[in-house]
């Protein structure tokens, strides 16, 4: 599942969107058009990596629940806040989604942290994402294209600014990566 060398995703670099723009919803479809992910559903993969036991950690597995509540989507998810996609399964999951999903491209969602006037954006970025990079942890790479929400600044501690993320910042950001994601399998997203 690591990153594809295909032609087809060296022309798209990276887009940085911020939660509270306007359109944000429609620039995130847009990026990932331009990232040539498919928009029909038995193409795609979503990996929605994160728990939620960690408030800044939960954005992928409130995304997978959003997603997953949408009549009519119909691109399988891995990873809600039922039955999350996180350090102790992930190498698990990956391995069934290349065994189960062949020929289909994944897009993975994850949290990250950053510096201060970067919380709050979403970035979309062909290539595959590295969960865990901000708590040193030795993880499987995920995804053809990815998208990560800052949802915190990084430092010392990122352990503790996980902990101590906001709720409302993570549920805010994941609504708008949801209704992203959903626009560009031209789904209606719920209101």
């Amino acid at each position: 599942m690591r990153g594809k060398s295909d032609k087809k995703y060296d022309t798209f670099e990276r887009e940085r969107i911020h939660v509270d723009e306007i359109n944000a919803i429609k620039k995130i479809s847009h990026a990932l058009y331009s990232s040539q992910i498919p928009s029909q559903a038995k193409q795609v993969v979503i990996v929605c990596i994160g728990t939620d036991r960690i408030t800044g950690d939960s954005l992928g597995p409130l995304v997978g629940s959003y997603l997953t509540s949408l009549d009519g989507f119909r691109v399988k998810v891995y990873g809600t806040l039922e039955h999350p996609v996180h350090a102790v399964n992930l190498r698990e999951v990956i391995n069934k989604v290349e065994n189960t999903h062949r020929n289909t491209d994944v897009l993975a969602i994850d949290a990250c942290l950053g510096k201060t006037e970067q919380i709050g954006s979403i970035l979309v970025k062909r290539g595959p994402v590295r969960p865990g990079a901000a708590l040193q942890k030795d993880l499987p790479a995920v995804g053809h294209v990815h998208i990560k929400g800052v949802v915190n600044a990084g430092g010392s501690m990122e352990f503790l600014t996980l902990q101590s993320t906001r709720l409302y910042d993570v549920m805010k950001m994941s609504e708008v990566i949801g209704k992203g994601i959903a626009h560009h399998f031209a789904i209606k997203p719920l209101r």
